[in-house]
């Protein structure tokens, strides 16, 4: 098996994975690449549990703050500007260390992407509007007509990536599980450290309280100030965000004030639900649980060790 390019710390939100990373810095020379789709905008901080200044001063980070909300960001974009961020971070003696829990980010960096159409505005909105009256289960139903493998791995909830699926049917008349049919062998090796609790109680309860906290320290007007200083909408990739979605919905009068912190839980466990889901499906991944007595302390262990297979394969 070829020698792994970078080391990727992997996990659910709110699983530690920052942490871990700030660790590892004291031990070996890194430089983080962030793989989280939440994380490139900027001005959007409390809602993303954005790493601090300090944290980021500790050590170099990448593909933060690198957008602004009103624009977009592609798993493609990532792919390209990791691949390079690699290369970069190779040539200075430092090892690349992915970190984060996007999906199709890292669909896109290992599998590559195919070749499909790029977004359309009309039929986006088109979609949206069949949803608001029909609601999105109504549509992931529509979707299983057509492309039954993709609607079975969605959630008949999750709009994005319903909305995307029948946006490439409608402009191709391909499923978009069609798209999907490139070889087994990865376009970059990656040493996979992933933080799996095994209670998932104990994740619900951090998630909890983080969403709790993020509401204390005024995610709620951070929206408020986006809505101000940029055109926003509804159907941008920053707004669709897990929490930035139910606060805009609630700014909308969509949602009840008093359910913003349970719909806020929800959305963020679900999301986690999600990612953990994918994470099982990685192979030679590394397991750690990051709430067990040594988890933390023998993730970190795993990932010195990476380190150091990934320096000696670049040197």
């Amino acid at each position: 098996m070829p020698a792994p390019q970078a080391l990727a710390i992997f996990g659910p939100t709110a699983s530690g994975k920052t942490a871990l990373a700030l660790q590892l810095a004291q031990h070996k020379r890194i430089e983080v690449i962030s793989i989280d789709s939440a994380l490139v905008y900027r001005e959007m901080d409390i809602g993303t549990a954005k790493p601090t200044s300090v944290e980021q001063a500790t050590v170099a980070h990448h593909l933060i703050d690198i957008r602004n909300p009103d624009e977009s960001y592609s798993a493609a974009d990532f792919a390209q500007d990791t691949r390079r961020l690699m290369q970069e971070i190779a040539a200075r003696g430092s090892v690349p260390v992915l970190v984060g829990g996007t999906m199709m980010y890292h669909k896109a960096l290992v599998a590559g992407l195919d070749d499909l159409p790029a977004a359309n505005a009309d039929i986006r909105l088109r979609i949206e509007e069949r949803a608001a009256r029909l609601g999105w289960p109504a549509l992931h139903a529509e979707l299983a007509q057509v492309d039954a493998v993709t609607a079975a791995r969605l959630p008949p909830r999750d709009s994005q990536r319903i909305q995307r699926a029948l946006e490439v049917y409608e402009l191709t008349g391909r499923p978009l599980s069609s798209f999907h049919q490139r070889g087994d062998e990865p376009l970059v090796q990656l040493a996979v450290v992933s933080l799996e609790p095994e209670d998932r109680s104990q994740l619900h309860a951090r998630i909890a309280q983080r969403f709790a906290d993020m509401l204390k320290a005024g995610f709620v007007a951070e929206v408020e100030g986006l809505r101000r200083r940029w055109t926003l909408h509804a159907g941008l990739p920053s707004m669709r965000c897990v929490g930035y979605r139910q606060v805009w919905e609630m700014l909308e009068g969509q949602l009840p004030e008093s359910e913003l912190l349970d719909r806020g839980i929800f959305a963020t466990r679900q999301l986690a639900k999600r990612q953990l889901t994918w994470l099982r499906s990685l192979p030679d991944r590394q397991v750690f649980d990051p709430f067990a007595p040594s988890g933390l302390r023998d993730a970190l262990t795993a990932s010195i060790t990476a380190c150091d297979a990934i320096e000696t394969a670049a040197a």
